[in-house]
């Protein structure tokens, strides 16, 4: 009856209203009411340092790193008051302090004098050096300084100037500063390219992407991450034509992704090797298992259940043999494939015609039927992962980046972020200091010489 019609259409309704990182590819932050954890009676550990945790200490500093030594002495035996000898093979109590001086930085000035020729007849200025034309205020650290904190510490102009007023005793407008990310951008910019040029010839690559507006427009915000670099691209298209552009239509590794059509579209026109995201599947799963008719669930159940054991046999790696590990992956796979396709449920329209569940139920079909080998190929292909979880954790500080400094406004803000970003997630990947990286980039802007390399061994 149309009673029974009506409440089934709002059960979906509801059902979609209900979607939460947990069953879908919504980002953590649309939940807004976190589910409260309880404890089950569990007792709760103090806060600090818990028992049997290793003590972490700082390294002292070298001798090479003190300034000043300050030494303390005995005359006489604090006790009794008698004579007393040092003893230079005991170790001495040591306390070490670090303290910023009274003027944390050092004002230079350049004069280029006026010589009179009686010839010309004019004056002639003794020319600056090429360096401290291009330099201006701020010498090479002052620079890197001011990356850094506007993209790593994800500091505003607003407060980066109020730090180098109040600290540095500096005053510098807005629009200098953003100036001075031009600059960091200029040169990081051979750095970039190099990594654009060489990411086509990767095995494999995890690509994520992530929206933003600027000034009302939407644009997107691209992530390529391989083993040794990550490259943050920013485009006005979400569509298969940035894959085209950064990686070509002759890619030859695997793409880890999710089910974004734009990945589906590459591989299709460009047949191009893709690991399929299993956590989103996953997720997509689950929002089945929360549709309100019967049928739908225990399919989503079932399936769930298949890519359980998946991972069961995934966590169990280190106690099987290569081959027995990859043939139970192989039947695991062929388990999720066949109930994914075969079991299904079915109905019969009023007209006797059978149709195959759900929209939702046909969508996850259709796309086993499609493209289910596309999330095993972590079976075959060594080394990728049969999630795309690195991707997503690559592009995570660059959507906090965002939120915290505003974003951009402009081309060459775009261009400045995609490179710092670039050489911030890069030198993280890399346990190298970001900061470090931005100033020898700088100081060989500054002097004409060739730029650092973020690839590995090459700089």
């Amino acid at each position: 009856c149309k009673l029974k019609e009506d409440v089934l259409v709002l059960s979906e309704k509801l059902a979609k209203l209900s979607k939460t990182s947990i069953n879908s590819s919504k980002p953590p932050s649309s939940d807004l009411v976190k589910p409260q954890h309880k404890n089950n009676g569990e007792k709760k550990g103090k806060i600090g340092g818990q028992p049997g945790h290793p003590k972490h200490e700082r390294k002292p500093f070298s001798q090479d790193e003190i300034h000043d030594l300050h030494e303390y002495n005995l005359t006489q035996c604090p006790d009794c008051n008698c004579s007393v000898e040092i003893d230079l093979n005991k170790e001495p109590k040591i306390i070490q302090q670090a303290e910023i001086i009274d003027i944390p930085i050092r004002i230079e000035e350049h004069r280029a004098y006026a010589y009179w020729c009686k010839n010309c007849q004019t004056y002639h200025y003794a020319e600056f050096p090429a360096e401290v034309i291009k330099a201006g205020l701020f010498k090479a650290k002052l620079t890197a300084l001011v990356a850094y904190m506007k993209n790593v510490l994800h500091s505003s102009f607003s407060n980066i100037r109020k730090y180098i007023r109040d600290v540095l005793h500096l005053k510098v407008s807005r629009g200098y500063l953003s100036k001075i990310i031009q600059k960091v951008s200029n040169s990081l910019e051979d750095a970039y390219e190099e990594l654009l040029k060489i990411l086509p010839l990767e095995s494999k690559v995890n690509i994520d992407e992530t929206g933003h507006k600027e000034n009302g427009d939407r644009f997107w915000t691209w992530v390529f991450r391989t083993d040794l670099y990550v490259l943050f691209k920013i485009d006005k298209s979400r569509g298969s034509k940035v894959l085209i552009e950064v990686l070509g239509k002759e890619f030859n590794g695997v793409l880890g992704c999710d089910y974004f059509s734009a990945y589906r579209k590459y591989m299709k026109d460009f047949n191009v090797t893709i690991q399929f995201c299993i956590a989103h599947l996953i997720r997509d799963i689950k929002y089945l298992t929360s549709l309100p008719d019967k049928e739908s669930k225990e399919y989503g159940e079932k399936l769930l259940l298949t890519v359980r054991e998946l991972f069961k046999v995934i966590h169990e790696k280190s106690n099987l043999t290569e081959s027995i590990f990859t043939a139970q992956l192989t039947q695991a796979k062929e388990n999720i494939i066949t109930v994914a396709i075969q079991e299904a449920p079915v109905y019969v329209d009023k007209d006797g015609k059978v149709i195959q569940g759900k929209r939702e139920v046909k969508n996850m079909v259709k796309r086993f039927e499609d493209n289910g080998k596309s999330y095993f190929e972590f079976i075959t292909s060594p080394g990728v992962e049969p999630t795309n979880n690195i991707a997503e954790q690559a592009i995570r500080f660059v959507v906090i980046d965002r939120l915290v400094t505003q974003g951009t406004r402009s081309e060459k803000g775009r261009k400045a972020n995609e490179r710092l970003w670039t050489v911030i997630a890069t030198c993280a990947l890399q346990g190298k200091s970001a900061y470090e990286f931005i100033l020898k980039s700088v100081k060989a802007y500054f002097n004409n010489q060739v730029a650092p390399s973020l690839i590995p061994n090459t700089s």
